[in-house]
């Protein structure tokens, strides 16, 4: 889900909680109660939305759980509270800081198993590994960018295929043309292993990719 939507979505949510708390009444024990169809609906709603946004060990997702047991007001503001500070969290761009870092950490341990399969004198397998991180970076820096990364045919999206993702993410100035053609290279290499013409490269070209994606990767995910 791209970052906007996000943002669209959580502000639905927040719309939608004010509209419980809008129907705050007392119970007969004196306590301020709100709707507990319409609380049961915002709560589902939302650990849904946390659970696919942040996953259910993240502290959003154990803190909301625990503060909105009930249908009482002062669940309805605990509900709401929380919103704003994921809202302000999306907006700020923090949330894809933090997964961003992550996945680089992702790449590079893919790499680091490339590396040693080239050293063991695996070249071929090494070249698919380091072409599929590759291409899943490029969707990744399309996302971040606001770049679609599928195609709509005959009614069914489709993922754009790497080539299509390394010209809209240069035409969307993300990184320089020179950068476009040493991906153009490198995706060629690692099509060729995947399709086993493994005469048209050498272990040398293969170190060569390795080092040019880890350098590429190490500046474009800064």
């Amino acid at each position: 889900m791209q970052p906007k939507d996000l943002s669209r979505r959580v502000a639905q949510l927040i719309e939608q909680s004010e509209k419980v708390l809008a129907t705050k009444k007392f119970n007969q024990y004196g306590e301020d109660h709100v709707d507990a169809g319409a609380m049961a609906g915002l709560r589902a709603s939302t650990l849904s939305f946390i659970s696919m946004t942040y996953g259910n060990s993240h502290s959003y997702y154990s803190e909301y759980d625990s503060a909105t047991p009930r249908n009482l007001e002062s669940s309805a503001k605990r509900s709401h509270a929380i919103l704003h500070s994921i809202q302000n969290e999306l907006d700020g761009g923090w949330i894809f800081t933090v997964k961003k870092l992550i996945a680089a950490e992702i790449f590079y341990d893919f790499l680091e198993m490339a590396e040693h399969l080239l050293e063991q004198g695996y070249k071929d397998p090494a070249a698919v590994m380091i072409g599929s991180v590759l291409e899943e970076n490029l969707r990744q820096l399309c996302s971040a960018n606001n770049i679609e990364t599928e195609l709509e045919k005959d009614g069914v999206l489709i993922p754009k295929k790497a080539d299509r993702l390394n010209s809209d993410l240069a035409k969307s100035e993300v990184y320089t043309k020179l950068d476009q053609k040493s991906i153009t290279a490198w995706l060629d290499l690692r099509n060729n292993a995947a399709h086993g013409k493994y005469n048209e490269y050498t272990k040398e070209q293969v170190n060569f990719m390795l080092n040019g994606i880890t350098e590429f990767l190490a500046r474009v995910n800064h």
